[in-house]
């Protein structure tokens, strides 16, 4: 709980009373700070009680305004010294600004305030580290468990609702699970941080809403009704932190077993039937050989749950299910096969009939292979953080990437192209490394960064 003048005065043993400023009185109090200067304010941050006893006061208006446009939290005076009781002309400017103003005793020492803010901001600071500690020690436990208790313990925590977006932009844990429909509503904040900044707050619906950025995993999302204050905010951050870790390892078990499936359906198709059945359930006999096209994690998506023994196999999900199995939603090729036997040539029809399908029409170049929409929608998921960064004028990355791509590496052949020194050169594709957040030495990189450029029209012979 923050310290403000509220608290102060609700110490007997201080004997405060208020005066103006009755609506402030809930103001932070950030430090406790003394002066008799008629202009205080070089020495002040904002956020101070000021005590004084007006031992130079001058001009109580002028006084009061200067203190309000700095931003203290309220002014303390004390009588009995300079003054029997404060100044009536100070407490009719301090009610026209609305600034809070206390009555210190003569009895009260000022020590004896600074010593309470001092003592309750410490009491705050200890309080806040604790519940911060003991946030943590429960998330991290939640965690061992899974992303599912951890979202649904800081939803807990934080008294709001949580989401879990993957990288797609769908949500993947909710907490409570009502809380998914709410996606709708973050979905332009999610947008602006791919490849932008860590974090971002907003109020929407009523609800303050934190997103924090979970590095090649998604988005972690929380609101609830009141601001985030600090120690839900360290609390917010350490849950990120730990789901990353959650999912990297989840998603590290996740990949092993697609590449022991994978592992498995060629044994299968070499006729290693019964080694393979001591290890996964297989479809009864007969069955039909699928060979689905999309992308791959959708497609495991959509057979989840069923009953096809399914992995990704050369570009392909091949999927093995009974005959007559139905695949609402997906593409592909499939062939029959009486029983695991015929299971080799059922692939091979599978896949021919996939391959030859009419999905794209093929013009004669690589760039051609892809559809027109999803052409674009590659480059402008490949080449949109550069392109933000040039449109934003700092400076010439897409033409300098184009150039030293041309120029198959060479920094100087392309330096000289460009008319920059090579250094210059070096410093802008260390940029473009960095906003892609791709190794610009690997030959795919390359290529993928070469087929985007074309479809943008940058580079000659494009879509």
């Amino acid at each position: 709980m923050p310290v403000t003048l509220r608290r102060l005065l609700a110490d007997p043993a201080l004997g405060l009373r208020v005066l103006a400023g009755e609506s402030g009185l809930d103001r932070p109090v950030g430090w406790v700070h003394v002066s008799e200067l008629d202009d205080p304010t070089p020495f002040l941050e904002g956020g101070e009680l000021l005590l004084t006893t007006g031992l130079r006061l001058v001009s109580d208006a002028a006084y009061v305004a200067r203190l309000t446009g700095r931003g203290l939290a309220g002014l303390g005076f004390g009588i009995g010294l300079s003054h029997a009781e404060v100044p009536r002309e100070l407490v009719r400017a301090a009610v026209a600004a609305g600034m809070p103003l206390l009555e210190v005793p003569r009895r009260t020492p000022f020590i004896a305030i600074s010593k309470a803010v001092s003592a309750a901001l410490a009491a705050d600071s200890y309080a806040e580290v604790t519940a911060t500690n003991a946030a943590q020690q429960e998330l991290t436990r939640a965690a061992l468990r899974g992303p599912d208790a951890a979202v649904r313990r800081l939803a807990r925590l934080l008294g709001g609702f949580v989401l879990l977006i993957d990288r797609r932009g769908a949500v993947v844990r909710a907490a409570p699970a009502a809380a998914a429909t709410r996606l709708a509503s973050v979905t332009a904040e999610l947008a602006r941080l791919h490849g932008g900044p860590a974090s971002a707050s907003f109020e929407v619906d009523g609800q303050h809403v934190v997103v924090q950025v979970l590095r090649h995993q998604g988005f972690l999302v929380a609101g609830r009704p009141e601001p985030f204050d600090r120690t839900s905010r360290y609390v917010l951050s350490a849950a990120a932190s730990l789901l990353t870790l959650a999912l990297t390892r989840v998603r590290g078990v996740e990949d092993a077993q697609r590449r022991l499936r994978t592992a498995l359906m060629r044994l299968l198709l070499a006729g290693q039937r019964a080694l393979v059945g001591e290890i996964v359930e297989l479809p009864p006999e007969p069955v039909e050989v699928f060979a689905l096209t999309g992308p791959a994690e959708q497609v495991l998506d959509a057979l989840d749950g069923g009953p096809a023994f399914c992995a990704e196999l050369d570009g392909f999900v091949v999927a093995i299910a009974p005959e007559g199995y139905r695949m609402a939603g997906l593409t592909g090729g499939v062939a029959a096969a009486r029983g695991y036997a015929d299971l080799a040539a059922a692939h091979r029809h599978a896949v021919g009939v996939a391959a030859t399908a009419e999905l794209v029409r093929f013009r004669g170049d690589l760039v051609s292979l892809l559809p027109a929409e999803d052409a674009q929608a590659f480059a402008a998921m490949v080449l949109e953080p550069v392109a933000r960064h040039d449109a934003a004028g700092r400076g010439d990355l897409l033409v300098s990437l184009a150039e030293w791509l041309r120029s198959h590496g060479q920094w100087d052949a392309a330096a000289t192209r460009l008319g920059v020194h090579r250094h210059t050169l070096r410093n802008r594709m260390a940029k473009v490394a960095e906003l892609t957040g791709r190794d610009l030495d690997d030959p795919d990189v390359r290529t993928e960064l070469w087929m985007a450029l074309r479809l943008r029209g940058l580079v000659p012979g494009g879509a």
